[in-house]
């Protein structure tokens, strides 16, 4: 437990959150009071699990003390100083966190729309076709609406004008001159949260690092786009939504995904490679099928840096576009 607690702490030291990297080293330290609590879970999706879990209590008013040290509830303490009452929250809700723990992380990270979006103007630009844009593992489906966010880049910018602006989003340029029009999205996820429920929202919330206020000025903006912009995210497994896939004539069908693939069991990852090769097999110029991911190089861990991979069928050959940190900015492109 010790040995993992350590390695998430530099992780989120590597990704900008001193707040968790602090708590999870005082946890090391300490590890008889997150025993109880993560019992032999100690792999990354249930330490992050546990945070979520005690955010969200913090963002449902439940922990005074502890919410005065988190930024996201209107804490002004120092988040440095915050173990003692994390602690105290771990041991008096200690079975609702346990139970947290079932459920994947819901994070559906806003910048990881910065990968996913060059990927697909590369798409866009060999296939010069309208996209139908499917998407496995969508969450609240927020990446969906991602052709409505701005993206910045040195010397110029990306996108329409929009209440999401990922600064920075790009070191070398994604084909940005591709005609890019979406004429379908949809998605969907084991638990599919709806963009427009305050509860839904604050779940997604409290697996945002609470010190890290870019990401959560992004995802709070990423409502505003879902409100306005439709998209549908239907309560399934990928291998099941992905059960007949086709190419169609005249638009090119992309199905893509970011950072899910390490929650999938062996034989769903397999079933779902399954069924994308066959589409693929059935791909024509007129209506050809992508494969865009932004996973980490071994998809049974939730690596740091990440890479943005692309399969095109008529031919289907592997392309490694890019890589990017695990919340996807910046991403340079290879």
């Amino acid at each position: 437990m010790r040995r993992a607690l350590l390695a998430q702490a530099r992780a989120s030291a590597e990704l900008g959150s001193p707040m968790y990297a602090e708590l999870l080293l005082r946890a090391a330290d300490e590890p008889d009071a997150v025993a109880g609590v993560l019992g032999d879970r100690t792999g990354t999706r249930h330490i992050l699990g546990m945070l979520g879990t005690v955010h969200r209590i913090v963002l449902e008013g439940r922990a005074p003390e502890l919410a005065a040290h988190y930024p996201t509830a209107g804490g002004t303490e120092d988040p440095l100083r915050a173990w003692p009452a994390f602690r105290d929250v771990l041991a008096g809700h200690a079975a609702e966190i346990r139970e947290g723990l079932a459920e994947p992380p819901q994070t559906n990270e806003v910048g990881r729309a910065a990968p996913l979006v060059g990927g697909l103007l590369t798409v866009a630009e060999a296939a010069g076709l309208p996209v139908r844009l499917l998407e496995i593992g969508a969450s609240a489906g927020l990446n969906l609406r991602a052709d409505h966010f701005r993206f910045l880049y040195e010397g110029g910018a990306y996108g329409p004008e929009s209440p999401v602006v990922l600064a920075d989003a790009w070191r070398g340029l994604p084909p940005v001159g591709a005609p890019l029009a979406v004429a379908e999205r949809r998605g969907c996820d084991p638990n599919p949260l709806d963009a427009s429920s305050p509860d839904a929202q604050r779940r997604l919330l409290s697996y945002v690092w609470p010190d890290q206020a870019e990401r959560v000025a992004r995802l709070r903006a990423a409502f505003e786009v879902a409100a306005r912009v439709p998209a549908e995210v239907v309560r399934m497994g990928a291998a099941d939504f992905l059960d007949g896939l086709a190419p169609r004539e005249g638009v090119a069908t992309v199905v893509w995904h970011s950072t899910m693939r390490a929650y999938l069991s062996r034989d769903e990852a397999a079933r779902v490679d399954r069924g994308i090769e066959e589409a693929g097999a059935a791909a024509t110029a007129a209506a050809p099928l992508a494969h865009l991911s932004f996973e980490g190089r071994d998809a049974s861990r939730l690596d740091a840096v990440q890479v943005v991979t692309l399969r095109l069928w008529p031919g289907g050959e592997r392309a490694v576009l890019g890589e990017a940190p695990a919340h996807g900015l910046p991403t340079t492109w290879l």
